[in-house]
């Protein structure tokens, strides 16, 4: 989860790292430090806070060198201080080390180089493993030719290490060399003219390179300036890498005349939507189809259950998927959260098919959960938004999302487009089952007419700032949905929790009375959904139940739906839509409701507290 930049060139390289740190804060932004090497020393700055606080510091170090590398911090080992704050240097004073990732067994390793005689500073797992590779480091003979002597110290202490990391490392004695490797989590190295680079994310490095490796899990990469090497961590044979060129440019991550990254990528929504769903639909316009499956559609036919694992957002978006194909495609599915899959005996079905969502293809528990499906046998499927991800390598197919990068730590546009692909697969899967010509052809026009929907929803937004503006001192809410739309209540009030620190809950609107309704009062509001549809006037009399309580009603109601006068405090309109978009169009003003309540609150809405965008440890 936090964000790694290092670079090896020509140009100072302290600014560089820094600009690269400022990319990545949407990763963690508990503390930020910089080590530069130069004048046979490391400089390091590091402070806690954003990485303008380490701007700041790092302008009284005056660095000047070309070689280094920066850290921008989500805490796991250790509290919020100065002294945590990565990098760290090992007490011998000979190796530089920045690392995302939990090291598992560190306590033990801590006693055995304490009884070695090595110093800690820190209460980090991080600065243990530094000390164990300069440990490896001091024991390591003069290096033969071809060989590193750096290289082998990393890589025996990795051998020593249980856990996850993706680490960079720098050596006082190896100018102009950093030793990068990786397990769980993610690490790319970025090819330049006459320089290289290392970082956690692309977005990092795009400004200065598009050509790009994706490190693999077990991998570790040995960089100069002018060449690279990368052996496996296990033997240290070579192994195979591929240079992959970025698709997008650093102008589509920046912020532009938008306040917050999360308000860019709401109002971005249209254009993901298109872009999402470009070339996917059939000649005959009845149906989707999609390039990476890797499935043919006769073995699709005979696909008897679906299963679907994420964390978060994504759940969320395979719940709305679940009811879809049972809708369209008359199959079971079930939805499981990532992180309790691996650990369930969960008893599976013959002839079951997997998918995964994950925005970041990176996400731990979700990446843990597609190698458990695998393991046992079951094709997996996966629905992602960033190319060369470890999750879109490791399953045996999947849709990309094709929706730009997304920096807001809350995910918005990567969220709709996972239920626009979501529809779009319960389409899919529905017309190769009984699903009628005419009702494909139907589903397609209505999907084609997504982007419109919801830039009619995004007009509103002055109205629903101004409720949002009614509503932003409460300290709880609630958000009732019913069917495909009970998901996305589950979304708004993740959403509010998110950014605005608000408590709030999700419910099915009917389940109000077994329980929840305890918590209505005058100063708890209720959001609901209400769809035109058969269950209408059921959803309305929740409505009517929570405002006999006093409890302030917020409607989200289509066009059409005739709501009793006084019933609701404050309507949110939507237009008419098929349902296997309504949930898209729902979702919109869920985000932009709590999009306007937090800023309205103060909250810095692009970096809430205690998150972070990609979760890349358990």
């Amino acid at each position: 989860m936090c964000g790694i930049v290092g670079y090896i060139g020509k140009q100072k390289a302290a600014p560089l790292i820094i600009e690269g740190l400022k990319r990545l804060e949407y990763r963690g932004y508990d503390s930020a430090g910089v080590v530069v090497l130069e004048d046979g020393a490391f400089n390091v700055a590091k402070k806690i806070g954003r990485v303008a606080n380490l701007e700041g510091e790092a302008a009284r170090h005056h660095f000047h060198g070309t070689f280094g590398m920066g850290h921008t911090r989500w805490a796991t080992h250790g509290g919020v201080t100065d002294a945590n704050a990565h990098p760290h240097v090992s007490s011998d004073g000979q190796i530089a080390l920045i690392h995302n990732g939990v090291i598992e067994n560190y306590a033990t390793i801590k006693k055995f180089l304490l009884g070695r005689g090595f110093t800690f500073k820190s209460e980090t797992d991080t600065e243990v493993l530094c000390n164990l590779i300069a440990y490896h480091y001091a024991k390591e003979p003069p290096a033969a030719e071809g060989d590193s002597r750096f290289v082998e110290s990393v890589r025996k202490a990795l051998h020593h290490a249980e856990g996850t990391y993706g680490i960079v490392v720098m050596a006082l004695a190896v100018p102009g060399e950093l030793v990068t490797a990786r397990k769980g989590s993610p690490l790319i190295l970025g090819i330049g003219d006459g320089e290289s680079l290392v970082a956690s994310d692309v977005a990092a490095i795009v400004s200065r390179t598009q050509n790009v490796v994706y490190l693999k899990d077990g991998e570790i990469a040995h960089l100069r300036a002018k060449d690279f090497s990368i052996t496996t961590v296990a033997s240290g044979e070579a192994a195979a890498h591929v240079i992959d060129k970025v698709n997008w440019s650093i102008a589509d991550a920046e912020l532009g005349a938008y306040a917050h990254f999360m308000e860019k990528e709401i109002f971005e929504q249209p254009v993901a939507l298109e872009n999402a769903m470009r070339g996917r639909f059939a000649e005959d316009g009845s149906t989707a189809q999609f390039g990476g499956l890797n499935i043919t559609a006769n073995e699709f036919r005979g696909i008897e259950r679906f299963m679907f694992c994420a964390c978060g957002t994504a759940l969320h978006a395979c719940m709305v998927t679940e009811h879809l194909i049972e809708r369209f495609a008359r199959m079971p599915v079930e939805c499981d959260y990532a992180s309790e899959f691996r650990y369930r005996n969960t008893p599976l079905y013959r002839n079951t098919l997997f998918f995964v969502k994950s925005q970041s293809g990176e996400t731990i528990d979700t990446l843990a959960a597609l190698r458990e499906a695998k393991r046992k046998g079951y094709k997996v499927l996966a629905v992602v938004n960033v190319v060369g991800s470890t999750i879109a390598r490791e399953a045996d197919g999947g849709i990309y999302q094709h929706v730009g990068p997304e920096v807001g730590v809350a995910s918005t546009k990567a969220f709709t487009s996972q239920l626009l692909i979501g529809a779009m697969l319960a389409l899919y899967i529905g017309r190769m089952r009984d699903l009628s010509f005419g009702d494909g052809v139907q589903i397609v026009n209505a999907l084609k007419g997504a982007p419109d929907l919801v830039r009619r929803v995004l007009q509103q937004a002055p109205h629903i700032r101004a409720i949002a503006r009614r509503y932003a001192h409460y300290t709880d809410m609630l958000f009732l949905g019913r069917l495909s739309l009970f998901p996305i209540a589950l979304e708004g009030a993740l959403k509010l929790k998110e950014i605005s620190y608000i408590h709030a809950e999700g419910y099915p609107a009917a389940e109000m009375k077994h329980g929840p309704i305890a918590l209505v009062s005058e100063k708890c509001p209720s959001v609901f959904l209400v769809p035109n549809g058969d269950i209408v006037n059921k959803i309305i009399s929740s409505m009517q139940e929570i405002k006999a309580r006093k409890g302030p009603v917020i409607a989200i109601a289509s066009e059409s739906v005739e709501l009793p006068a006084g019933l609701a405090d404050e309507v949110i309109r939507i237009p008419e839509c098929h349902d296997a978009v309504l949930p898209i169009v729902a979702a919109v003003p869920v985000q932009l409701l709590s999009y306007y309540i937090a800023v309205e609150r103060g909250c810095d809405v692009d970096k809430p507290r205690n998150l972070a965008k990609s979760v890349t440890v358990e």
